[in-house]
């Protein structure tokens, strides 16, 4: 059973811990902060941000709250960006369920960027050698810096004190969400995460709707890399018939010549 975790934005304070947690642990370098609604943080994900904490000022009948909420890769069940990748730098390990990369193997063609239906894999542009990086959900397959293959909680998950990240298996998960969502009306009748794009890793509730910290409104539920079989089946079938064209077309053609010069040597000189 894959691993998971529920995001409970009602309980999310923006502290950010998570945020910090997730640059010690995988040493990446800080970055300067921008503004946004009067709050600070980094804009988005990028080569050496793997997290963020998203906010968002709302109003309604005149009141005014905060709300936030982490945004990270979502490990998909069935992972477009996986799909996407003919050089196999991306997998998704069946155990935990983590999405994870090989640098080694990445050629950069970025297609998994594009294949990716929250925007998540990013490029370092203002690298030498750039690679895609992403949120590894604290597992590594060699075991140098493995956290979910030792049954421990990502980092993110550790530092947070609020109980807004709860690290479980998925299916256990699921079952929380819809015990909170049915037991108070606070809540939207969905969790976020559940079917989406085939389903996710990271599951999300909320007493706003989803599309404040960037989700996509209306996903699709199907796994897009059947989309993509659904053209690739096709594959065998098209590289058949395209040589058989070509090879009658040359036949075609060899026989038309053969014919003018017969019909040139006929003719008297």
């Amino acid at each position: 059973m894959s691993k998971g975790v529920l995001v409970d934005i009602t309980k999310c304070i923006g502290c950010k811990a998570c945020q910090v947690a997730c640059k010690q642990w995988n040493d990446l370098p800080a970055k300067i902060p921008d503004f946004e609604d009067g709050l600070t943080g980094p804009p988005d994900m990028d080569g050496d941000t793997y997290t963020v904490v998203k906010f968002k000022v709302l109003e309604k009948d005149g009141d005014y709250k905060i709300r936030s909420a982490k945004r990270q890769c979502m490990h998909c069940e069935h992972p477009a960006c996986v799909s996407a990748c003919f050089a196999k730098a991306l997998e998704r390990d069946p155990r935990t369920g983590a999405v994870i990369y090989h640098p080694h193997l990445c050629v950069g063609c970025r297609y998994c960027m594009l294949a990716c239906p929250f925007d998540i894999p990013k490029y370092q542009w203002d690298q030498t050698f750039p690679l895609v990086t992403k949120c590894q959900f604290c597992f590594d397959p060699e075991g140098k810096y493995d956290r979910l293959g030792h049954n421990l909680k990502p980092a993110c998950v550790n530092a947070c004190v609020t109980g807004a990240l709860t690290f479980g298996e998925r299916d256990g998960l699921l079952k929380e969400a819809w015990n909170r969502i049915n037991s108070d009306s606070k809540y939207i009748k969905k969790v976020l995460g559940e079917k989406e794009v085939g389903g996710t890793a990271w599951l999300y509730i909320s007493d706003v709707p989803f599309e404040n910290f960037g989700f996509k409104p209306n996903m699709v539920t199907r796994p897009l890399p059947e989309y993509t079989h659904d053209f690739l089946k096709w594959t065998p079938m098209i590289a058949v018939g395209w040589g058989a064209l070509l090879t009658a077309m040359y036949l075609y053609t060899k026989r038309r010549e053969q014919v003018a010069e017969e019909e040139n040597k006929d003719v008297p000189m």
